[in-house]
């Protein structure tokens, strides 16, 4: 049994092998044959450039009518720059001439070998590839042969990078930002400090003012509670009111003496002196020397100011239309 295994193992891997070698190529693998063109002529105009000028790589394929030739532009093209492609065809009798210009620019000094260019192939037969031989060009430098010897100071050429390029637009929010945030607090402010639609109400004629004040002090029956001294405050506020009111003087404000005087210099039509003389005089008696007054004392000097009114007010007359408004329109 022991010198089985060793016979064993030999043909476990002579079979691997086996198998490894008629294995199919892997899937992604490409399976493109390469084509062979009839003819193929390569060359660069102008063979000589300077660092970064433009230079033409020029590739001229001789191909079976049927076959068609397209230029697949490599991703990576180490010291050169793929800048544009031109493609002409002319078709023979029995074959075809495809031309491609390609223009690069070189950024390395020196010969420098052009990469190879693959090109993608459509043929009855199907897909095929085929690889351009690769070209050399002499590249120079722009700067004058006795640039060192003068002290220049020269850096070394590098490809094309990309640049960053300062954005305002961060600044530019914020801006937008703090004006809307001041345009809303400027339409906040307006909208509370708004002229407001306020309905006035016209003021009561002066005679019903007085009659409605006379009544609440008698509904109020301040006598009866032992409140005298307050019921005559109260009702020669009420009657001074009315005259300072009626008459256009600051009654409020004047003795009784001068309120008398002021009187007498105006013309008063139907006021009763003598009686307002006596009011005046037992009110002042009451307020400010403590007088005593019986209830029927005070509900005279009550009834008094309701007939104050009825002799001396006059409503005013109403307003005078203008003597052109109840005139019919000229049309």
């Amino acid at each position: 049994m022991t010198r089985l295994l060793p016979l064993l193992a030999m043909c476990f891997v002579v079979a691997s092998s086996q198998a490894r070698a008629q294995a199919p190529a892997a899937a992604g693998a490409p399976t493109h044959e390469q084509a062979k063109p009839l003819d193929v002529s390569v060359r660069v105009d102008p063979p000589q450039v300077r660092i970064g000028d433009p230079f033409v790589y020029e590739v001229v394929i001789t191909h079976p009518k049927a076959h068609r030739y397209e230029l697949a532009v490599p991703q990576e093209t180490g010291d050169f720059e793929f800048l544009d492609q031109t493609r002409q065809r002319q078709d023979g009798p029995d074959s075809a001439t495809t031309t491609f210009r390609v223009r690069l620019s070189a950024f390395a000094l020196g010969s420098v070998e052009v990469p190879a260019l693959p090109f993608d192939v459509a043929t009855p037969e199907g897909p095929q590839r085929f690889t351009a031989p690769a070209q050399a060009v002499e590249v120079t430098s722009t700067l004058p042969q006795d640039a060192d010897g003068k002290g220049a100071d020269l850096f070394d050429y590098k490809p094309p990078e990309e640049v960053p390029i300062r954005s305002w637009r961060l600044v530019l929010t914020v801006l937008g930002a703090l004006a809307a945030a001041l345009l809303a607090w400027l339409l906040f402010r307006w909208w509370r400090n708004r002229p407001k639609h306020v309905v006035v109400t016209p003021p009561l004629p002066l005679d019903v003012r007085t009659r409605k004040a006379l009544d609440a002090l008698k509904a109020d029956d301040l006598p009866a509670r032992g409140q005298v001294k307050e019921f005559y405050f109260r009702l020669s506020e009420i009657v001074r009111g009315y005259l300072g009111e009626r008459y256009a003087f600051e009654a409020l404000e004047c003795t009784s003496s001068e309120l008398m005087a002021s009187l007498r210099r105006m013309s008063t039509p139907g006021l009763p002196e003598d009686a307002l003389m006596r009011f005046v005089s037992e009110s002042d008696m009451v307020k400010y020397a403590r007088a005593d007054a019986s209830a029927e004392s005070c509900r005279a000097a009550l009834a008094f100011g309701y007939a104050l009114i009825d002799q001396t007010y006059v409503p005013p007359p109403p307003p005078q239309a203008s003597d052109n408004a109840a005139a019919p329109r000229v049309q």
